[in-house]
């Protein structure tokens, strides 16, 4: 009898731990497509801190020249707010720089 409440407990325990398995699968393909969806995003933000940082401003000084809020550049660094491209412009010309806006093929 222990022998086959062991088997029976063990065969649970592989049950369990594929479906755990089976569940990280799709939750890792998710994550995957959520992070391609945000991708954009994140990449605007890189780009504006960079842009930034290249020019040696602070966000302060960046408000004082584009005319945009210090707190909306802080929301949009910190991926809090979704800019327009007229900010984007704002804060282009306020780096002394151009918008470029591509499309580019998926691979």
């Amino acid at each position: 009898m222990e022998l086959e409440s062991a088997i029976k407990s063990k065969r649970l325990e592989i049950t369990s731990l594929q479906d755990q398995i089976e569940e990280l699968k799709i939750d890792k393909q998710k994550a995957k497509k959520e992070y391609e969806e945000m991708n954009p995003e994140y990449e605007v933000i890189k780009a504006v801190l960079a842009a930034r940082k290249s020019v040696d401003m602070t966000q302060k000084e960046l408000a004082e020249v584009s005319g945009v809020a210090q707190s909306d550049i802080s929301k949009l660094e910190n991926g809090n707010s979704n800019p327009t491209i007229k900010m984007l412009q704002r804060l282009a010309n306020g780096m002394n720089m151009h918008l470029k806006v591509e499309f580019v093929p998926y691979n």
